[in-house]
């Protein structure tokens, strides 16, 4: 038996129970859940708003964002080993349509997520494919670890443009947008505004290395831009926020040929100058997940290679709460006014 996180049934709420553990099959992996971050997603299946009336099929453990160690292995596993240290990529793909078969597994059209299509990692097990496994060859902190799927995303996001020298316009200092800052900056761009209207998220995106933190509850990007004396616009945008006023915006201060990656899942229409699009050759293009597994491979080299990087990566981490305690973790996620939430589920 274990303890494990479950939505029960349909509607509001999370339940901390006993159930059984998870069988293992032969191309399965077991993993002995140490670590798990608090993802927007698992907000959504707590609450059970319309996105996850109409997703999540219960009883289901979510949580996708996980660092453990491998206690059990398939017959058929040959490269994982029992005792390594591992996180997991949470989009498991079918592996024989066009896309996966091409090599462009975040694509596949029948992708299945952890914690939202399966069981996931609010629990003390979690089982999945080997091919989804991540090893941690180097000796990682494991709260860090907790965090790869979400700076997988950062990664993915930040590298969808080439940013050498580039003038970047982030908006929205969530998570994922202040480890986006980071990159950017560890990778060679310019400068570097970021947007929100919290100021306490504003405030970990300076420390995080941007130029300007820009409220844009009374502010204008324009103005960041007569400060930084920039002439013609930004090059790069990372839209992270979902705002439906934030890309129409992020336009207008684009530079002809500007480049947009889309993060941010809108939760309503965006009423976008389309005109601006076509005349000033602007290129827009969405970003879902990683890319299985370049983003881990380059997420993996950058934290290895820059230890600025790794203090920066690990300082989005806000609040570390035991498992026990995942109620408060919660709360301390909505409320959205810090960085990541870590569950330890060593202490249960």
């Amino acid at each position: 038996m274990m303890r494990a996180l479950i939505k029960t049934q349909a509607g509001p709420g999370l339940e901390l129970v006993e159930r059984d553990e998870p069988e293992v099959g032969e191309n399965d992996v077991k993993i002995r859940v140490l670590r798990t971050g608090i993802c927007g997603t698992d907000l959504h299946i707590d609450s059970w708003d319309h996105w996850a009336s109409e997703t999540i099929k219960t009883p289901i453990i979510p949580g996708h964002e996980f660092f453990g160690e491998v206690v059990a292995i398939g017959s058929r596993v040959h490269e994982v080993e029992i005792g390594a240290k591992v996180s997991g990529e949470g989009h498991i793909v079918c592996g024989i349509c066009r896309n996966c078969r091409a090599g462009r597994r975040q694509m596949c059209i029948r992708t299945l997520g952890v914690g939202v299509n399966r069981d996931g990692a609010f629990a003390e097990f979690v089982v999945i494919p080997e091919s989804n496994v991540w090893v941690h060859h180097d000796s990682i902190d494991p709260d860090l670890g907790a965090i790869f799927d979400p700076f997988g995303n950062a990664v993915h996001t930040a590298l969808a443009f080439s940013l050498v020298g580039e003038d970047v316009l982030i908006s929205g200092a969530g998570p994922i947008g202040l480890m986006s800052i980071a990159v950017a900056r560890h990778v060679g761009a310019r400068y570097v505004v970021v947007t929100d209207v919290s100021e306490p998220r504003l405030e970990l995106a300076r420390k995080m290395g941007a130029d300007i933190a820009l409220n844009v509850s009374n502010q204008r990007i324009v103005e960041a831009q007569v400060e930084l004396g920039m002439r013609e616009g930004f090059d790069v945008g990372f839209e992270m926020s979902g705002n439906k006023n934030a890309l129409p915006e992020m336009i207008d201060n684009l530079t002809h040929g500007g480049r947009v990656a889309m993060l941010g899942l809108p939760s309503e229409a965006i009423d976008i100058d389309w005109s601006k699009v076509v005349t000033h050759m602007l290129t827009l293009k969405g970003i879902y997940g990683r890319e299985m597994f370049e983003t881990w491979t380059a997420m993996s080299s950058m934290l290895k290679s820059s230890e600025i990087l790794r203090n920066r990566i690990s300082s989005v981490i806000t609040d570390r709460l035991p498992a026990s305690s995942w109620r408060e973790g919660f709360e301390i996620a909505r409320a959205a006014t810090g960085g990541k939430v870590v569950l330890d589920w060593t202490q249960i």
